[in-house]
């Protein structure tokens, strides 16, 4: 199982771009951005809008993957979105993941204060399996948000280079969806070394092929981990094949 963390982007500073280079001198796999216009809940905090991020990211990174966790329908026309990720995939041939998704009700207000509410679930699912495919005929790796039976159904008939992506999603959740498509995993992990590998051990033995951690206490920790998992000193540089 691969190893990756959300950069730290909400704030009005540009640490998830010293932090993404942290990252990838740790070993760590993979580096990606939430597409949230404010934190969850938080509309007095700051946000950075996540594809100036990721381009700035590709930037000053050479191996690790990247990517929107995901990048939402709706906030922009689909065309547009397609275009985004597609640029990404051209500045960094072979690095981007693009993690994509419906949003929900507790991201609605995000729509809603900037003048784009979003359509009918369905309309949405529409929209995503299309952008999905369309990314994925670029030989862009998708990861669909999981959420709704529907969705996770959509990301099961996209086929080969799609995975879903459950967010805290429990062990047996990822367990049951493997035997049917690619799976990863997202969520917080808290503790020491013991403790967050004892959390993505068992992620790992569920199934999944990627865990993605949220911002952690200890970049340190995670890579430490993660070096532990693949039986490679800490610090290592895995290559960033897909």
């Amino acid at each position: 199982m691969r190893v990756g963390v959300t950069l730290p982007t909400f704030r009005d500073d540009a640490a998830a771009l010293d932090s993404a280079r942290r990252a990838e001198a740790l070993g760590l796999d993979g580096v990606f951005v939430f597409d949230h216009l404010w934190p969850m809940g938080r509309r007095d905090r700051p946000a950075l809008s996540a594809f100036p991020v990721l381009g700035a990211v590709a930037a000053v990174t050479t191996r690790i993957c990247f990517g929107p966790l995901v990048a939402r329908i709706g906030l922009v026309p689909d065309d547009v979105l397609v275009a985004e990720l597609a640029s990404l995939e051209t500045m960094a041939p072979g690095r981007l993941i693009a993690g994509m998704g419906t949003g929900d009700r507790l991201s609605a207000p995000e729509n809603e204060a900037y003048g784009v509410p979003p359509g009918p679930a369905d309309e949405r699912r529409l929209a995503l399996a299309g952008c999905a495919r369309r990314v994925l005929g670029l030989g862009v790796p998708v990861w669909v948000g999981g959420g709704s039976v529907a969705t996770t159904e959509l990301a099961v008939d996209l086929g080969p280079g799609a995975a879903v992506n459950l967010w805290e999603g429990q062990s047996s959740a990822v367990a049951a969806l493997t035997a049917r498509c690619e799976v990863t995993w997202g969520g917080p992990v808290a503790g020491d070394v013991p403790e967050i590998a004892e959390q993505l051990a068992e992620v790992a033995g569920a199934g999944a092929t990627w865990a993605v951690c949220g911002w952690p206490e200890s970049l340190e920790a995670v890579a430490e981990v993660a070096a532990m998992m693949r039986g490679a000193p800490a610090g290592g540089a895995p290559g960033a094949e897909r």
